[in-house]
């Protein structure tokens, strides 16, 4: 199957309900109206739940309830509200698919955005694109695992879809990969060029035309939440460990120590644990 084809497919694309058609046009415009969107989201008695449910999650630390979808726009900001919508509606829009733990992919994705944030607010990079790009970089994988299950079968008995040499597997079986899936459905989907184009590097950061940091770091990110999701030993952090990336980055590897060894919460140079980063935002795929 070619990669037009996979996507060419209408009645397999994931619907996207007008809210968030109108989410994905305020990347782009300075019009946009967020009276509106509020109004939009309260009219979704299960969206606006579980925004409020985010909203008052650890996560954020929010000084006292957020009991309406306009008190969380004003106490989140608007970017990061559009970031929990989008988050939940991609979770709702691929759901019971064969061939994947969802929920471990889900939790991969935000390990991966938080991870990447973390890293983008340190680097003086947008850190709520980074955060985006983290949420996106694999759906590819879903829509994929939507229209040809039977193909992607044998690949997933040699590797798992989350190991780091997934992509090349598929570059080499059918001439594309997931990440090329994800950047052409967000294309279908009007998301600025920015990060579509960015989509497209984050598995190869460094052999892109134009060095993306933002498909960089999420590349960083990724092998972080993998190093957490799939349980690697110490030999195997610091074999993956995506060095170059790092460097070009000026990223040292000391970002990153297991929990075990963590200095004192006041150095601010070492991530948090995942589980403490992400602490609430899971509710974002219930």
């Amino acid at each position: 199957m070619e990669l037009k084809s996979l996507i060419d497919q209408p009645g397999k694309l994931p619907a996207i309900p007008k809210v968030m058609e109108q989410l994905i046009a305020s990347f782009s415009s300075e019009d946009v109206s967020i009276s509106e969107i509020a109004s939009q989201l309260s009219a979704d008695p299960a969206l606006s739940a579980k925004l409020l449910k985010l909203g008052n999650s650890a996560y954020f630390h929010v000084s006292r309830t957020i009991g309406t979808v306009d008190a969380a726009l004003q106490m989140l900001g608007f970017v990061m509200v559009r970031n929990l919508v989008l988050g939940s509606n991609m979770a709702t829009a691929f759901k019971n698919l064969p061939g994947i733990d969802l929920r471990q992919f889900w939790r991969h994705n935000l390990y991966t955005a938080c991870a990447a944030r973390w890293l983008a607010q340190r680097a003086d990079v947008n850190s709520d694109l980074v955060f985006t790009l983290g949420l996106m970089h694999r759906i590819g994988q879903l829509q994929m695992l939507t229209v040809m299950p039977q193909e992607l079968a044998p690949l997933s008995q040699q590797m798992g879809v989350l190991d780091a040499g997934r992509a090349a597997l598929e570059q080499q079986t059918f001439g594309f990969h997931y990440g090329q899936v994800s950047a052409a459905l967000a294309r279908i989907w009007n998301f600025p060029h920015a990060l579509t184009d960015a989509l497209l590097q984050v598995e190869q950061p460094l052999l892109a035309p134009e060095f993306s940091e933002s498909a960089a770091l999420v590349h960083l990110g990724a092998w972080r939440a993998r190093v957490e999701i799939l349980g690697f030993n110490e030999a195997d952090r610091v074999a993956s460990y995506p060095v170059e990336v790092g460097r070009r980055l000026k990223v040292d590897f000391a970002w990153f120590n297991p929990p075990q060894v963590l200095p004192p919460d006041e150095d601010l140079s070492v991530m948090p644990p995942l589980s403490d980063l992400t602490e609430g935002l899971e509710a974002m795929f219930e």
